[in-house]
C-alpha cells in the first residue's frame, strides 16, 4: 500500500543513521520502495562529510513525460528542496536519473537535524508531484499539449493506474479501484456513496465535486480493457481552477496521488473495526453463556438441598409426632399414680389394673383413640 506520509521512512532511517554515527560510516545501499523507486545511498569513511544519493522512477505519465530524462520545473523544486544540503551532482550514477550530493556538515545540530532529513526524504515525492503540477498547472492554457481532450494515464502504481482528462473548464480525474476479496469491494462502495452524498452538502461546497458509477464513465471510451476492467468502479473528481490556485496546488496533487492509497486505508482500518466488534461480541456472548450455565447448576443444586431437606422434615415431623404422643400419655400415667383417694373401695385395685392400663406406645405403631 502507498505510504500516505511524504518522506521515505526507509531512507528517513538511513539517513539518520549516517548523520547520528559517533565513527565515520561506509554505506553502499541499494533500497527498493513502492511506487518504482529505487535509491542508491554511497558514503566512504575516507570523506564522511559527504554523501551520494541516487533516485530512479518511472514516469508519472509514460506518455507525456520523457522516461530517463526530468523536467527543468521538476530540477528546479528538487533544489528547492535544502538548498545549503542538497547539491545535484553534475555527473550522475549510471541507471538513475539524478544524483544528489548531501553535505552532512550543514546540517544544523539539534533537533533541528530531524526536520532537514526528513525534508531531503522527501524527494521521491516532489518528484512524482512535480510531473503532475506540470499537467494541472496550465490546464486552461492555449499552449496545452495536444490532444488535450484526450484522457492522460498516470502510472503511480502499475497496479492501481487513474487517468486525468483535461477541458477547457475543469480536469476530471477518474480512479479505477480493484480489490482482490469482495468484502473489501462491499466496504468501498459503502465509503464512496458516503463520500458522494457529503461532497455534495453545502459544508463541503468548496471541495471537488465527488461522483461514482460502477461503468467506465464516457470519457474513458476507447482505452484498454485491462484499464478499465474494475470490481469496486469508478469514482471522478471535477477540479476546477480555484482548487489549483496557488498553495491548493500542492494540496490538489498529493491528495489525487494518495486517493488510492487512503481508499484501502480506510477499507483495512474498516475491516479491523469489525473484527474487533465481533470478536467483542463473542466474548459478551460465551460470557452470558457461562454465566447462565453456571445460573443452572447453582438451581440444580438448591433443588437437591430443598429435596433433601423435606424428605428430613418429613421423618422429622413423623418421629416428633410419636415421641409427643408418648410423652403425654406417660405424664397423664404418673398422674394417675399419684392419684390418692380418701375411701378405699373394695375391689378398685383389680378394677384399675383392668380397665385403667395404659397403653406401651412404641415409634413405629400406635393406637388412634376415638
Amino acid at each position: 500500500m502507498t505510504c500516505i506520509e511524504r518522506a521515505s521512512p526507509a531512507l528517513n532511517q538511513i539517513l539518520l543513521k549516517l548523520y547520528s554515527a559517533e565513527k565515520p560510516m561506509e554505506i553502499d545501499h541499494h533500497l527498493y520502495e513502492f511506487g518504482s523507486a529505487e535509491y542508491h545511498i554511497l558514503s566512504e569513511a575516507s570523506d564522511p562529510r559527504v554523501a551520494f544519493l541516487s533516485i530512479s522512477t518511472a514516469p508519472l505519465c509514460p506518455g507525456v513525460l520523457a522516461t530517463n530524462e526530468l523536467s527543468s520545473y521538476t530540477i528546479e523544486m528538487i533544489k528547492a528542496l535544502c538548498p545549503a544540503v542538497v547539491e545535484i551532482a553534475e555527473s550522475r550514477r549510471e541507471g538513475y536519473q539524478l544524483t544528489l550530493k548531501l553535505n552532512l556538515t550543514k546540517i544544523p545540530r539539534g533537533k533541528d537535524y530531524i526536520k532537514v532529513i526528513k525534508e531531503i526524504s522527501t524527494v521521491h515525492s516532489v518528484i512524482l508531484s512535480s510531473q503532475l503540477k506540470e499537467i494541472l498547472w496550465n490546464f486552461n492554457s492555449d499552449n496545452a499539449i495536444k490532444g488535450m481532450h484526450k484522457p492522460i494515464k498516470l502510472v503511480y502504481n502499475p497496479r492501481e493506474p487513474f487517468f486525468v482528462i483535461r477541458q477547457p473548464q475543469q480536469i476530471i480525474a477518474v480512479f479505477p479501484i480493484r480489490f482482490a476479496e469482495k468484502s473489501d469491494v462491499i466496504i468501498s462502495t459503502a465509503f464512496f456513496q458516503e463520500l458522494v452524498d457529503v461532497g455534495s452538502s453545502d459544508r463541503y461546497a468548496k471541495a471537488p465535486p465527488c461522483s461514482w458509477s460502477a461503468i467506465p464513465p464516457p470519457e474513458l471510451r476507447g482505452e484498454a480493457f485491462e484499464d478499465l476492467s474494475t470490481n469496486g468502479g469508478f469514482v471522478s473528481f471535477d477540479i476546477s481552477s480555484h482548487h489549483v490556485d496557488g498553495k491548493r496546488l500542492d494540496k490538489t496533487v498529493w491528495n489525487l496521488l494518495n486517493f488510492n492509497a487512503y481508499v484501502r486505508y480506510h477499507v483495512k482500518i474498516t475491516k479491523g473495526f469489525i473484527q474487533r466488534r465481533m470478536r467483542k461480541r463473542l466474548e459478551n456472548l460465551v460470557e452470558v453463556l457461562h454465566h447462565r450455565e453456571s445460573l443452572e447448576q447453582d438451581n440444580e443444586q438448591i433443588t437437591r438441598h430443598q429435596d433433601a431437606g423435606c424428605s428430613c422434615t418429613k421423618r422429622l415431623v413423623r418421629s416428633s409426632k410419636y415421641s409427643i404422643l408418648k410423652q403425654r400419655w406417660g405424664n397423664l400415667g404418673r398422674k394417675l399414680k399419684r392419684i390418692h383417694f380418701r375411701l378405699k373401695i373394695q375391689g378398685f385395685g383389680r378394677f384399675r389394673q383392668r380397665w385403667l392400663r395404659l397403653p406401651k406406645f412404641s415409634s413405629r405403631e400406635y393406637t388412634k383413640l376415638d
